[in-house]
């Protein structure tokens, strides 16, 4: 099958051109945690992920919390070979509380173990810094379940 072309527009001022369609891989963190749909075949997902891109999706959207890493692992594999890799947006801070239930952590070493459950990235400790600077974030060792925004 050949390859469709979506119509793309800009992400802010990042430079980045976006497929107007992404692929939302919250299903595909499968179920038994607080926010699951059920369970899921990674095959499937992998297949469906696989199939969005064929269409034109240039973009994935993920977080640990999906499954609690689970979302993010199927999205790496479904990437691993894929020469034409799309953009892979995650979030950070929704982690298991041990429940099973999404507590908040922005503490330097949680965003680090995050970025790496997707392992399709050249994501490194030394991003960390310039990132938080651009974000405006301060990330102390101590667990923040608020930020306070000044507004």
């Amino acid at each position: 099958m050949q390859k469709t072309q979506l119509r793309t527009s800009p992400l802010g001022a990042t430079g980045l051109e976006i497929s107007r369609v992404g692929f939302g891989a919250w299903a595909i963190g499968g179920g038994g945690w607080e926010f699951g749909w059920g369970p899921q075949q990674d095959e499937e997902s992998i297949a469906a992920i696989h199939r969005a891109l064929e269409l034109g999706v240039n973009w994935i959207d993920t977080a640990a919390a999906y499954g609690f890493g689970r979302s993010e692992q199927v999205v790496g594999r479904a990437l691993h070979g894929v020469s034409d890799r799309p953009y892979v947006f995650t979030k950070n801070s929704l982690l298991d509380d041990g429940t099973r239930h999404v507590r908040h952590s922005l503490r330097r070493d949680s965003i680090l173990r995050e970025a790496r459950h997707i392992g399709v990235s050249n994501f490194s400790p030394d991003q960390v810094d310039p990132i938080l600077a651009a974000a405006s974030l301060e990330l102390t060792d101590q667990d923040m379940t608020e930020i306070e925004t000044g507004s």
